[in-house]
C-alpha cells in the first residue's frame, strides 16, 4: 500500500493527535506521512470563533488539499467538526473517546467553581452561557489559542483559571493543572469532545479508506458521535452555539442527552432519550426535534440574531 498523508493543523495537540493516527496505521504495516497546514482558524487569534463564523474555521484550508489530493486523511478534533461536511468529504473514523469532561485549570490548586468569584477564560460559547447558568458569580474572559497559549496568557495574569476539555490536558501533559473536573450534569459536553475524527474525499481509493478505517475506527466511539452529530445537525448547530449533546451505549440501546442554553444563560432546553442503537442516527435526529419543539427553536433565532 502507498504511504498514507496525514494533513493536520500545526499546534503541538493537532500533532499529538496526527502521530496517534500514524502510530495507529503504522502498526497496521501502513507507513504515514505527515503534512501540517495552517488554517482560519489558527492565523485570527484576536476575534472570537462566533465572529468568524462557525464553518470550517478549523477545516477549510485542510478540505483544500484533501480535494486537491496533496493529502489522503484530515485529522481533527472531533468537536471541531461542523455537522454538515461540504459536498465530496466524508470522516470515515473516530478514534476511542477520551474522558468527556470540562475540566478547570488553575495554577491555584484551591480554586473550585463553588468557592469564590473568579475570572475563568475561555472562547467557547457553550461554556461562557453554562458558567452564566450555575455560576452568575464568575467572569468570564475570551481567551483564544492553542493549549500552551492560553495556559501562558493565564500565568501572565489573563484570567484565574480556565475552563477546557480534559482530553486536551490529558493528551499534553498538563494533568497536574487540572483543578477540577466538572459534572456531566451541569457542563455536558460539546458534541464529539474527546475523539479524533479521520476526514477524506468520498472519491478516496476504497482499498486505501477501508484500511485507515480498519486501523483507526472505535466502532462504539463511531455509534456514539454519529447519534450526537445527527442531534447537533438537526439543530443546525455550530461552535458558536452553545449547544451540547453525549450520547452513551447501554447494551443495545443508546441514551443521549442533549440541550441548547441562551447566551445569557437564562433559558435552557434540555431532553434525554432512549432508543435502540441500530437506530442511533435517528435518535439523534428524535432528540433534536424535541427540544426544538419545547422552546429550543426561539432560543436558537434569538442567538443567531444576536451573533
Amino acid at each position: 500500500m502507498d504511504v498514507v498523508r496525514i494533513g493536520t493543523r500545526g499546534s503541538k495537540l493537532a500533532l499529538w493527535q496526527a502521530h496517534y493516527v500514524a502510530d495507529r496505521l503504522q502498526a497496521k504495516g501502513i507507513t504515514p506521512e505527515i503534512v501540517t497546514i495552517e488554517t482560519q482558524g489558527d492565523k485570527i487569534l484576536d476575534v472570537s470563533i462566533a465572529k468568524i463564523g462557525s464553518k470550517g474555521v478549523f477545516t477549510e484550508e485542510i478540505e483544500d488539499q484533501l480535494a486537491e489530493k496533496s493529502i489522503d486523511i484530515a485529522v481533527h478534533s472531533a468537536k471541531d467538526m461542523q455537522s454538515e461536511l461540504p459536498e465530496g468529504f466524508e470522516l470515515i473514523a473516530f478514534s476511542e473517546r477520551e474522558k468527556v469532561n470540562d475540566v478547570l485549570v488553575s495554577e491555584n490548586s484551591s480554586f473550585r467553581l463553588e468557592h469564590k468569584p473568579m475570572v475563568i477564560g475561555t472562547s467557547s460559547t457553550r461554556r461562557v452561557a453554562l458558567l452564566k447558568r450555575f455560576y452568575p458569580e464568575v467572569k468570564t474572559v475570551a481567551v483564544r489559542g492553542n493549549l500552551q497559549t492560553r495556559i501562558a496568557k493565564m500565568k501572565d495574569g489573563a484570567c484565574d483559571a480556565l475552563m477546557l476539555a480534559y482530553a486536551g490536558m490529558h493528551r499534553m501533559g498538563y494533568s497536574d493543572l487540572i483543578v477540577q473536573e466538572l459534572d456531566l450534569e451541569a457542563f455536558t459536553p460539546a458534541v464529539g469532545q474527546g475523539s479524533v475524527a479521520i476526514e477524506c474525499s468520498v472519491d478516496l481509493d476504497p482499498e486505501k479508506k477501508s484500511k485507515i478505517r480498519s486501523a483507526i475506527n472505535h466502532k462504539e466511539t463511531e455509534i456514539r458521535l454519529l447519534c450526537e452529530r445527527a442531534f447537533l445537525k438537526e439543530l443546525e448547530g455550530g461552535c458558536s452555539i452553545p449547544v451540547y449533546g453525549l450520547a452513551a451505549l447501554e447494551g443495545d440501546k443508546i441514551k443521549i442527552k442533549g440541550g441548547i442554553v441562551s447566551l445569557d444563560g437564562d433559558e435552557l432546553i434540555e431532553k434525554e432519550i432512549l432508543g435502540d442503537i441500530h437506530d442511533h442516527k435517528l435518535i439523534g435526529s428524535q432528540l433534536a426535534n424535541q427540544v426544538l419543539e419545547v422552546g429550543g427553536r426561539e432560543i436558537l433565532e434569538k442567538i443567531k440574531a444576536a451573533l
